[in-house]
């Protein structure tokens, strides 16, 4: 089941965020930086994300399996100052705990995201990931995504991480 994430959703999306950066981005990502990645760090941002939602503009949608969360898709208005956020929807982030990999998990959750991200008036969505991440770029691509040429290079977190963006149109 996907539904709308709830403010006691933060601790189960912390959790899930850790586990997914921690098993998606080995070798990809500095070790030490995954090594020091703490749930309970990440839980007020989660929190924060939930309570300040702009729904359905912005938000954050959680799949649910036996009453626990396995995944979450975050979006928001794209924050590319090249694409006008008033018409374009950003798939700001989007993770699977890696134990339920391969069950369906992401795609349930990526059709309710562009669902909505449509509903919400978005005519296009747009997303980043990492140049090296093939696996979440050939799921990417099998959902209709499409590389734009356009990259960038995030080095906020004191590592640099290039990263490519995607597009697509919604119905």
């Amino acid at each position: 089941m996907v539904r709308r994430a709830r403010p006691e959703d933060a601790e189960a999306v912390s959790t899930v965020h850790v586990r997914s950066w921690q098993a998606a981005y080995r070798g990809l990502v500095p070790q030490w930086y995954l090594d020091e990645l703490d749930p309970r760090q990440r839980r007020p941002v989660w929190e924060r994300r939930i309570r300040e939602a702009d729904w359905p503009r912005s938000g954050l949608l959680v799949a649910v399996r036996d009453e626990r969360v396995v995944g979450f898709l975050g979006m928001n208005p794209v924050r590319d100052h090249d694409l006008s956020p008033e018409m374009v929807g950003e798939v700001a982030t989007i993770y699977v705990d890696p134990r339920h990999w391969g069950e369906g998990v992401g795609g349930r959750l990526m059709r309710a995201g562009l669902e909505n991200l449509a509903s919400a008036g978005y005519r296009e969505a747009a997303l980043w990931v990492l140049k090296g991440n093939d696996r979440t770029r050939r799921f990417y691509e099998a959902g209709g995504w499409r590389a734009d040429g356009t990259v960038k290079q995030d080095d906020t977190r004191g590592f640099p991480l290039e990263e490519v963006r995607y597009r697509r149109v919604l119905r």
